[in-house]
């Protein structure tokens, strides 16, 4: 259950209930100012900003946001009996949303609530003995005139002892940082948040995916079977990928296709070889640490593009960060030490810089091999100090 911003059941909070349904939740998004005009539709704009203010002065009457409670409350035993919700409830909300989150989680039998730069919840601290045990986040913008420093020192000093309460504060971020298209919109806060709100989520409602044996299969198709459709279907509508070092890849669905098609899974030497280390698994995302190998038998468009086949032979450190959207991957953020593949291929000096080649792979599987070579004449001179 989405609670609205001051600006009503707007785009971004349709979006929102698109998101978490691709999630894998039934999404919903109530019309809590409906008692005072149904059907509003404002965007954060200069025009539209003081209606959206004079709706949020109106709700907040005790009477008015006593109501808007209720109307949760309804939606809530709603959601439960309809097709598809396994009878869990979870509520997030954004800006005046956040502060309605709190009142949900103090007021309702909701099974969990999130709260997004929450504003005014220092003025119902009162209400924290009926939080019980209901699981609750809240997000703070550190520079959020809405809730200002010593509102916020207010509301964590409070919940402080609870551990049924998480809270997050992103220094430096201002209101509304994780709204695309605003002022303030901040990607790196914007996915902390996410991430947490997932974790949060995932720990009281569900559902839970076996994220490891999804992502084993996409790089099935990408180096086993080589099928670009099959490896597609592991994904998202519209997913994206980014080799960071050499900044290919691609957005969309049909941006990323091409890339794949042409460029990535039929473009890899016959005898590339993935070499698992370690792997970590959350609640929306998977880090792997493997080993990278190949013989440089052709040109590797997306790794060593415009450079013609040496016939080297290349081992290299790679990490894989990969994002999923319910049960399908959404995005990869891939990296390596592109200039420890350079020196291996030979197009690189490490005699005239401080880079090597196959000894990063090397000293990852073997602990045992000498450190510091690079650095030998600095680590000279702490020879014999004291540590």
């Amino acid at each position: 259950m989405l609670l609205q911003e001051i600006f009503g059941i707007n785009g971004y909070m349709r979006s929102m209930a698109d998101h978490y349904a691709e999630e894998g939740y039934v999404g919903v998004v109530p019309d809590l100012f409906h008692r005072i005009e149904p059907g509003i539709d404002l965007e954060h704009s200069p025009e539209e900003m003081q209606r959206a203010f004079d709706l949020y002065g109106r709700i907040m009457d005790p009477k008015a946001l006593n109501a808007a409670i209720k109307d949760v409350q309804a939606t809530i035993t709603h959601v439960r009996c309809m097709k598809g919700v396994k009878g869990k409830v979870g509520a997030v909300g954004y800006c005046l949303g956040g502060l309605l989150a709190y009142l949900t989680a103090t007021r309702t039998d909701v099974d969990v609530a999130v709260g997004y730069y929450a504003v005014g919840v220092e003025n119902f601290l009162k209400e924290l003995p009926k939080l019980k045990n209901t699981p609750l986040q809240l997000h703070f913008a550190g520079a959020d005139k809405f809730c200002p420093p010593e509102a916020r020192a207010k509301i964590l000093k409070a919940v402080k002892n609870m551990p049924n309460v998480q809270t997050y504060v992103y220094e430096g971020q201002d209101h509304a940082f994780a709204t695309p298209g605003r002022e303030h919109y901040n990607v790196p806060a914007t996915m902390m948040a996410a991430s947490r709100t997932l974790a949060f989520l995932r720990s009281v409602l569900g559902p839970v995916y076996n994220l490891e044996q999804l992502w084993d299969m996409h790089c099935y198709h990408e180096f086993a079977t080589r099928d670009v459709d099959a490896t597609m279907a592991t994904m998202v509508a519209e997913p994206y990928v980014n080799h960071v070092p050499t900044m290919t890849g691609g957005v969309g669905h049909d941006h990323l296709k091409r890339f794949y098609k042409y460029h990535f899974v039929n473009a890899n030497p016959e005898d590339t070889k993935l070499i698992p280390l370690s792997r970590t698994i959350g609640a929306d995302r998977l880090v792997d640490e493997l080993l990278f190998c190949f013989t440089h038998t052709r040109e590797i468009d997306w790794m060593l593009p415009g450079i013609a086949p040496t016939g080297k032979y290349v081992e290299v450190p790679l990490v894989a960060i990969v994002s999923f959207r319910g049960d399908k991957l959404y995005n990869e953020h891939i990296y390596w030490d592109q200039a420890s593949v350079l020196v291996q291929i030979g197009k690189l000096d490490p005699n005239e810089l401080p880079v090597v080649g196959i000894e990063t792979a090397k000293k990852l599987v073997d602990k045992t091999l000498p450190s510091n070579e690079l650095m030998a004449k600095a680590w000279e001179t702490s020879e014999g100090k004291a540590v």
